[in-house]
């Protein structure tokens, strides 16, 4: 007898045949001749009956939520199952005999968030974090097909990359060290070597931001690449952004439409977005009431008004160099103004920041030192401006936020397998 995956079932390939699942019980409704039962795997559900005169019937009363299982029976298509087809056992082997569940329908959303543990084998989640897969997918073909390498940095560092508030301070055997912000300076090594480099790997933010985008520990998609300016930058973000939300659109269509996703969203995202810069940014939210200078940064709430402005994937360019870090290149006639760019998006705000990076040494240096830095700190860096220092830009996308926007989540734990919040951190 074959031991076939449910997505097999319900796709008809076993339709009359004898098969055989291993899973877990998601639903159980007993009658007194007939018991039913909805056994899911990492695949789907499927509806499996038990008749009272089957010899799985024993086994079958035995089975509490959440037990795991195998069972045996014949595919059969049933109009009135979800999905067209059931199975009609003929043998259940209980593997492991659940105690009862905890999770039920109508428990509170902080009851679901302290069980997560439990909560990740919900049917929404399951499909959360396979579209979450897909999209790592997607990102990684488009770096490819763009002749990116991918490569790991380390989450140890010795210096900040962004601001030292945000930094989570740790013991390294008898040496002080922080966890990582962002992998950008380590990418900018490897262009040196590889030219077009990129990872996607966790960075860590000691920020106390209680919001629906703010998690302590995320997963982001940073590139680096020399040669290029900024131009060259938002063109990629862009493409990048289009190719993930179409490719998504496509090739995810049935998990988007059972998540209750407007496909079309994601289908429609077209190259080139929207660009406005700071300037122009602050003179439109001034005009919508917000008390806003030049100079200041854009908070939350600003970037939200501007995103329901907009409706879509959007750009933001430079930004005030002094709300910018240190390595943010400056125009050379206005020095007060950076070469950064943030992407936008709508209820997230800002999915993204990048820039030019700044290829002189001295006036890194002097970058360095007005911000408060020690130049000792970031004599490697420094070194890459001393032997062949190139123009080159790069950028973060927050993969995390990417999907509460993509997907319509209600809060940024919700994509993410073990958020880690200012509050949260179990299991």
């Amino acid at each position: 007898m074959a031991l076939v995956k449910i997505c097999e079932v319900l796709g008809g390939c076993h339709e009359n045949e004898k098969v055989a699942i291993r899973g877990w019980v998601y639903r159980k409704r007993e009658g007194k001749t007939l018991i039913f039962l909805l056994v899911r795997d990492s695949t789907g559900f499927i509806q499996c009956t038990v008749k009272k005169d089957s010899p799985a019937w024993t086994e079958a009363e035995r089975l509490t939520i959440e037990s795991s299982l195998t069972l045996e029976g014949t595919a059969k298509p049933d109009k009135r199952a979800p999905g067209g087809y059931e199975i009609v056992a003929e043998s259940v082997g209980i593997i492991g005999l659940a105690e009862l569940f905890p999770i039920t329908k109508d428990q509170s959303e902080q009851f679901i968030r302290d069980v997560r543990h439990l909560w990740l084998r919900s049917r929404r989640m399951n499909l959360v974090m396979k579209i979450r897969d897909d999209v790592l997918q997607f990102s990684r073909d488009f770096f490819k097909n763009q002749d990116f390498t991918e490569v790991s940095p380390p989450m140890f560092i010795s210096a900040a990359v962004e601001g030292g508030s945000t930094l989570f301070g740790l013991k390294y055997f008898d040496q002080n060290l922080y966890l990582t912000q962002s992998s950008q300076l380590y990418l900018e090594i490897l262009i040196y070597s590889l030219e077009k480099v990129y990872c996607i790997a966790p960075s860590f933010r000691a920020e106390k931001s209680r919001t629906i985008r703010h998690l302590t520990e995320y997963w982001h998609m940073e590139g680096e690449w020399p040669f290029a300016d900024m131009n060259d930058l938002m063109r990629f973000e862009e493409e990048l952004m289009a190719y993930i939300c179409r490719q998504t659109a496509e090739k995810c269509k049935p998990e988007l439409e059972e998540l209750g996703v407007d496909v079309s969203k994601l289908a429609s995202v077209k190259t080139p977005f929207p660009k406005i810069t700071y300037t122009e940014a602050v003179e439109l939210l001034r005009k919508k009431g917000a008390k806003l200078k030049w100079g200041d940064d854009l908070g939350y709430e600003e970037e939200k008004t501007l995103a329901e402005e907009f409706g879509k994937p959007f750009f933001v360019y430079d930004y005030p160099t002094a709300i910018k870090a240190f390595y943010c290149k400056t125009y050379r006639d206005r020095p007060e103004v950076a070469m950064s760019v943030d992407m936008m998006v709508p209820r997230i705000g800002e999915v993204s920041t990048g820039g030019a990076r700044e290829d002189d040494k001295a006036v890194l240096i002097k970058r360095i030192k007005d911000m408060g830095l020690k130049t000792e700190d970031y004599e490697w860096y420094l070194d890459l401006r001393r032997y062949g220092t190139v123009p080159h830009v790069g950028f973060g996308m927050g993969l995390e936020r990417l999907l509460v926007w993509m997907l319509d989540l209600e809060n940024i734990i919700d994509a993410i397998p073990f958020p880690r919040t200012t509050r949260r951190f179990y299991p």
